[in-house]
């Protein structure tokens, strides 16, 4: 194995490998509280460095540590970050000897960590430890901690569990196995385009203009939520409160937009070095990461743009692109309810990109990058640009679509998730479709102030997107908006629409129906879109209930229930003119649908309904 090296270079290494062999333990903290589901951290005293080293902290050391739980035969071996002096987020420090791992445990009881910190050059992409030697330090250290049940409540995910794709076309919490419907803001996409965060990117002279103070939503920062350096923060914090008092349970942002429309918001020190992270700015997001959480906020990560999916490695999968994916596992992944969507308008599709177009191969590339470095396996996805037929081949690691459409009036939604829903599964997993990008690209989801009662958005868009069997929407903000992609930071612009979004969750959430194996039926329907488990339940929604709504029944015999919910309004199921439909005696042909007619609204016959039609079981 040393036949290349020299005498002394080998001496040097047995050398290295003993004296390190040989140093004893470094300080641990395990801090956080020690509950099921929880942010575990790990705190090292390992080698003081600083962010602008010459032999760069973020390429030439590796910090991994295998959780394992014998009881429940788990095991998890989760990445690690410089994390300067432990309390950046506060300091703006670059420099410090504190390594950290977070560890979010999926069971109660014993615990085991055992440390892995490795040096070398290139280590931290490297797929195997056989690149680097031992750093020393936490190399090697292992120690135990017990962890309890969680004492948290709804809508805090930790009451819940992992969000979690399981070869579902719906999205399931692992604890209390219930399946997630989603709705909330796609805009802005520069949401981390923040003035309170460190870093240079506000005074660069790369669209300073349109960075942020979330001012509107100072007054929503409450007494005990987080701030960073004393008192900022409190425009952000308070934003996602709003958003999470109007019932929504989404978020979305860009992680990285340099060449983009906004070009403000990176991980990086600055926007020409790209293996170089600004440790205080990640942490103040985290910080905010971890309040969205609490709140019951989903992080819909989009890790790119079209403008920039060429700038890491030409698109390529190298030394770039996977550190900067680690760094965002390692610092993020512990959260329980997020995806990594990993190109928005993605693929060879745009006329004059500046920055080489990903193919095929680099865009699998970059899921099956994230299948084997992210520990907790969180739903990966992407974006149209390109369509999805290469990401749903056998070698494919997506495991969802990120949907986006273009007319004004949603009026393509529906059809766009049929299409997908319909795909034949080639690779054992149906793709989880998500509509985040609904609408033209000009105006799409206007404000209440143009556009009060959201009609469209409402019925093409929303009960569209869920009626074709979508787990959820996000919703643009279009270009030409006065508070638009780019420049909103007030989302009270869309009060009233996120109140009809709420809607949609609630009708979800009061029926519990099986979601999973429901399918769009809109042949059975006259006037009405429909989903549908066959014998067991039948969610028909319709534009104008005052054309009269009938329904297709299988023939055999069986009562159902008639209920209708109002998705302006929301509240409870209500009875129209007909309650039941009773079904008792036996057609010829079982397999005969027979048409029903589902009578008349509760009121409003001239708006749009939801009418529940579910079999009583005997």
């Amino acid at each position: 194995m040393f036949r290349n090296m020299t005498l002394s270079m080998r001496l040097y290494g047995l050398l290295a490998l003993f004296s390190f062999c040989s140093i004893a333990q470094v300080p641990v903290s395990v801090q956080g509280e020690l509950k099921k589901w929880h942010k575990i951290t790990l705190e090292f005293a390992g080698p003081n460095v600083s962010e602008q080293d010459n032999f760069n902290p973020f390429i030439n050391y590796k910090l991994n540590v295998l959780f394992t739980h014998s009881k429940a035969k788990a095991t998890y071996l989760v990445p690690g970050y410089f994390a300067a002096d432990g309390n950046a987020e506060n300091t703006s420090a670059d420099s410090g000897n504190k390594w950290r791992v977070h560890f979010s445990p999926d069971e109660i009881g014993l615990w085991n960590w055992k440390a892995s910190f490795i040096k070398g050059n290139y280590v931290a992409v490297a797929k195997t430890n056989k690149t680097g030697l031992s750093a020393g330090f936490m190399d090697g250290q292992s120690g135990s901690f017990e962890v309890n049940a969680t004492d948290k409540r709804g809508p805090d995910f930790r009451a819940y569990g992992r969000l979690q794709y399981v070869n579902k076309p719906y999205l399931r919490f692992a604890d209390q196995g219930g399946y997630f419907i989603k709705a909330g803001p796609d805009s802005p996409e520069n949401l981390l385009s923040y003035a309170d965060f460190d870093g240079g990117f506000k005074n660069d002279g790369f669209k300073d203009n349109l960075v942020k103070t979330w001012q509107p939503h100072v007054r929503d920062w409450q007494k005990g939520d987080p701030t960073f350096k004393s008192e900022k923060g409190k425009g952000l914090i308070g934003a996602l409160n709003y958003i999470a008092s109007k019932g929504m349970n989404s978020i979305s942002f860009l992680t990285l937009n340099i060449v983009g429309d906004d070009q403000n918001v990176f991980p990086y020190v600055d926007n020409k070095d790209f293996l170089r992270f600004d440790v205080s700015k990640l942490a103040q997001w985290e910080m905010v990461f971890e309040h969205a959480q609490s709140l019951g906020l989903f992080l819909h990560f989009k890790t790119q743009e079209v403008e920039n999916q060429g700038l890491l490695d030409n698109g390529g999968l190298g030394l770039e692109r996977k550190l900067y994916y680690r760094e965002l596992i390692a610092r993020f992944g512990h959260h329980l309810a997020l995806n990594w969507n990993l190109g928005e308008e993605n693929g060879e599709w745009h006329p004059n990109p500046p920055t080489p177009p990903q193919t095929t191969i680099q865009r699998l590339a970059m899921a099956e990058y994230f299948k084997q470095t992210d520990p907790y396996q969180h739903h990966r996805v992407i974006h149209n640009g390109q369509y999805f037929h290469d990401i749903a081949a056998n070698n494919s690691q997506y495991t969802g679509a990120s949907v986006q459409t273009s007319s004004p009036d949603f009026s393509q939604i529906h059809g766009a998730v049929k299409r997908l829903r319909d795909w034949p599964v080639n690779n054992g997993r149906p793709l989880a479709i998500a509509v985040d990008e609904p609408g033209d690209a000009e105006y799409a989801l206007r404000s209440d102030a143009l556009n009060p009662e959201h009609f469209d958005a409402r019925s093409n868009g929303l009960w569209g997107a869920l009626t074709a069997g979508a787990w959820g929407t996000e919703w643009y903000f279009g270009y030409k908006n006065k508070h638009s992609d780019l420049t909103a930071q007030d989302w009270r612009t869309r009060d009233n629409f996120w109140s009809q979004a709420k809607h949609a969750i609630d009708f979800f959430n009061i029926t519990n129906l099986d979601l999973p194996n429901a399918v769009n039926k809109d042949d059975w329907a006259t006037n009405a879109w429909v989903l549908a488990k066959d014998n067991e339940f039948y969610v028909v929604y319709t534009k104008d209930a005052s054309a009269g709504v009938s329904l297709k029944l299988p023939g055999e015999p069986a009562n159902y229930s008639v209920s209708w919910y109002d998705p302006r309004n929301g509240g409870e199921l209500k009875q129209g003119s007909v309650t039941q439909l009773l079904q008792n005696k036996p057609f010829k042909h079982f397999w005969v649908r027979h048409q029903k007619d589902l009578g008349a609204a509760p009121n409003n016959p001239d708006k749009d309904w939801v009418i529940l039609v579910r079999k009583i079981q005997q």
